[in-house]
């Protein structure tokens, strides 16, 4: 196998070794965000119901230890919330959209990066074609407008082999871009769904049990 993939590199021309190192630091980056995106992962309604309880019974430094606890911006933005619980409501809610504004840059690291290996590798890959295809000209130029089958296969093969590469690397990596995006925009939902009902707990002391109940729970399409 080993063996196998340092063939096509060396067949592939110098734009393989590119194509190569965007590759690691694709799936790098992927990786990490996917440890990271898991892990700021919480049940929204599950920390709500913990924390509702304490917040009628007045034991809020007990809600803020609990935010502490809790990894993730979510907790984050619920804590906020109660930091800042002797503001007014108008003000409190600008205060919590702001920390879940604050907390996006986090979660949307590195995304950048790997959007741009979508558009690099393949650019690696054509680059690697015309590579391949000037040579092949350049050998039947030297040998006076004649060449052979065999002469010529060397360089078309190396077009074609870095061409592949390229997409190879740009399709998952797309495809790996879209999904974390998709992660991020459901964290997003969360913190945003926290940050208000926090703010109507703080104010309102009431949340119904049903509401965060539902929280949790998978939307059901209507037939």
């Amino acid at each position: 196998m080993m063996r196998a993939m340092l063939e096509l590199m060396q067949k592939g021309g110098p734009a393989m070794w590119g194509i190569l190192a965007l590759s690691i630091v694709g799936l790098a980056v992927f990786l990490e965000r996917l440890v990271y995106l898991h892990r700021a992962q919480v049940r929204v309604g599950e920390l709500l119901r913990g924390l509702a309880n304490l917040v009628r019974d007045e034991r809020l430094e007990e809600v803020r230890k609990q935010c502490l606890a809790t990894p993730g911006p979510v907790a984050r933005v619920v804590l906020s919330a109660v930091l800042a619980r002797d503001c007014p409501r108008s003000e409190l809610r600008d205060i919590v959209q702001e920390a879940g504004q604050l907390e996006v840059p986090r979660l949307e690291r590195h995304l950048s990066l790997l959007g741009g290996i979508v558009y690099v590798a393949p650019l690696l890959g054509l680059l690697g074609t015309v590579l391949g295809l000037l040579e092949a000209f350049y050998l039947v130029s030297t040998q006076g407008g004649y060449a052979t089958v065999a002469d010529l296969s060397g360089s078309v093969y190396q077009s074609l082999i870095s061409a592949a590469a390229g997409l190879a690397v740009a399709i998952p990596a797309l495809i790996a871009a879209g999904y974390l995006n998709a992660r991020v925009q459901d964290l997003v939902h969360d913190m945003e769904r926290a940050g208000i009902e926090m703010v109507n707990l703080l104010k309102n002391r009431t949340l119904p049990a049903a509401e965060i109940l539902a929280m949790d729970a998978e939307p059901v399409d209507e037939a």
